[in-house]
């Protein structure tokens, strides 16, 4: 007896429709399964016999059984398949709804008692399935829950074991759809910038950051509030949109589990220590797993210590952030995966920190500062917007309790505003922030006043900028006139941005 089961396949974190076909007929017992199956599938064929016999349905155990995961030439990895295969098994001896059972499709690994475990990429399978009109329904394990939460246009019913599938289908019972992102309780905010004494020219440098998603580095010496500040930039970070949410949860539910901030759509916030392999930063190894810069999409990218990563790390994020994605290649296949992240660095000017510190000596000599600081070379500080020098906070500010910091809620409400005429302006195109705008969308968007025009070519002359430094000028000045709704750049914002180039000149053309 021919059956079909739908399910779905993953190609790096990009989902696709697998059609489980069985053929059940006399020869030699036993159960083949082919179509270039994992060896997690192809050890499915005992646990999958035992769930079904534990569920006291009937195992055809005196026949042949041949199972085709179609399409037979991509390889077929993840437990999920469990529960297709052994529906298509039981299909010949069980009646079951023939019109729900080719509207629906089917993924959950199986236990030996018939209970349905917890499956990885629960959301790139269920998105892989959207572009099949014909697939109306999805059952996943009730595990898969939080995952699957937020997923449109197609109905998700949560199932504890393989009996609740089956009595679905043969319309015995009914199955709980899975629930809506709201009912989780929203998680406590423990950071805030009022936690931060003074540093209100460093605030403001995070506020602009955070609001056209301009990449961000912070230096000066240690105490000074870098790591602080960068910690608390996603509490002023809008929520990750409609197709930001679904691009990050496909990364993450790759990786198994979507952490409960990101199901409530809080951008994601990665930190890696500096000892951290190229394999670990960029992603790669046997399976090209994806690493930081990818797992950071949507949200921050916080480097601390930033000039003590090897020069190899750090000159491994050119392309990553040029080009907003990381495509790693293995001798049959190749995955590009996103990495549209923030970058946050923060790092001492030296070897000691101290390095241009009024307060404190240095104790570097002229070559170890040179070569600190070269490691990140000038096309990689081309690709930092904002540069912002901090200083070790004076003990009036850390005392007064008199003067009301900044706090998150207060800085956001800029953002807010820059993030709404973003959207206004992006509405029909394919960016979202200020940073992702191209030569031409500057041309068209950066419209500067004649003060500002004059300004702004006497500081390319004098500073010798490149033409991507250049365009990011102008990103980040577009930015803050937004954030003062301004329809043109004035001259005042782009003294402003000017202002965050000079910490640039400041270190690294002193060397």
């Amino acid at each position: 007896m021919f059956s079909e089961i739908i399910t779905a396949g993953t190609y790096g974190i990009d989902g696709f429709k697998v059609t489980v076909e069985s053929d059940i007929s006399k020869g030699m017992p036993g159960i083949t399964i082919v179509g270039l199956p994992a060896i997690a599938v192809k050890e499915s064929k005992d646990r999958i016999k035992s769930a079904i016999t534990n569920s006291l349905f009937n195992y055809p155990i005196t026949k042949k059984i041949v199972i085709n995961l179609s399409p037979a030439d991509i390889k077929k990895e993840g437990s999920h398949y469990d529960l297709p295969i052994a529906l298509a098994i039981i299909s010949e001896n069980v009646h079951m709804n023939s019109e729900k059972l080719n509207s629906t499709a089917f993924l959950g690994e199986l236990s030996l008692d018939g209970k349905l475990r917890k499956i990885k990429a629960s959301t790139a399978l269920i998105l892989g399935l959207l572009k099949d009109n014909n697939i109306k329904n999805v059952i996943i394990p009730k595990s898969n829950e939080k995952e699957a939460s937020m997923i449109p246009d197609i109905n998700v019913f949560m199932a504890e074991d393989f009996n609740q599938v089956v009595e679905y289908l043969q319309d015995i019972r009914q199955l709980e759809k899975v629930g809506d992102f709201k009912n989780y309780n929203n998680l406590p905010i423990k950071k805030d910038f009022s936690d931060v004494k003074g540093s209100f020219t460093v605030k403001r440098a995070a506020q602009i950051s955070a609001a056209g998603f301009h990449n961000l580095l912070m230096i000066g010496s240690p105490g000074s509030g870098k790591t602080m500040i960068a910690s608390r930039m996603n509490t002023i970070m809008p929520l990750l949109n409609e197709d930001e949410y679904i691009q990050v949860s496909k990364i993450y539910s790759f990786l198994g589990d979507i952490p409960d901030e990101i199901v409530l759509r809080n951008r994601p916030f990665r930190s890696p220590h500096h000892t951290i392999t190229y394999t670990s930063l960029i992603g790669g190894g046997s399976m090209a797993i994806p690493g930081e810069v990818v797992l950071a999409h949507g949200g921050i990218l916080f480097m601390d210590e930033f000039l003590n990563f090897d020069k190899k790390l750090i000159q491994g994020l050119r392309q990553p952030i040029e080009d907003k994605s990381v495509t790693i290649s293995r001798v049959n296949y190749k995955l590009t995966y996103p990495s549209n992240f923030l970058l946050v660095c923060a790092t001492n000017p030296c070897p000691c920190g101290n390095f241009l510190n009024p307060q404190k000596e240095c104790t570097c000599s002229e070559k170890k500062i040179h070569d600190y600081l070269q490691k990140a070379s000038a096309p990689m500080l081309d690709r930092i917007d904002i540069f912002i020098e901090t200083t070790p906070i004076p003990y009036d500010d850390l005392t007064n309790t008199n003067v009301e910091e900044l706090s998150s809620e207060k800085l956001k409400q800029g953002v807010d505003i820059a993030i709404e005429i973003q959207n206004h302006r992006f509405k029909n195109m394919d960016i979202n922030y200020n940073s992702q705008m191209s030569p031409k969308d500057i041309d068209k968007f950066c419209k500067l006043d004649s003060d500002a025009e004059k300004l702004t070519q006497m500081f390319f002359k004098s500073a010798k900028l490149t033409a991507r430094s250049y365009h990011r000028l102008l990103k980040v000045s577009r930015t803050i006139a937004d954030m003062q709704s301004s329809e043109n750049i004035k001259q005042n914002h782009i003294a402003e941005a000017i202002n965050f180039r000079k910490t640039y000149s400041k270190y690294w053309e002193k060397i």
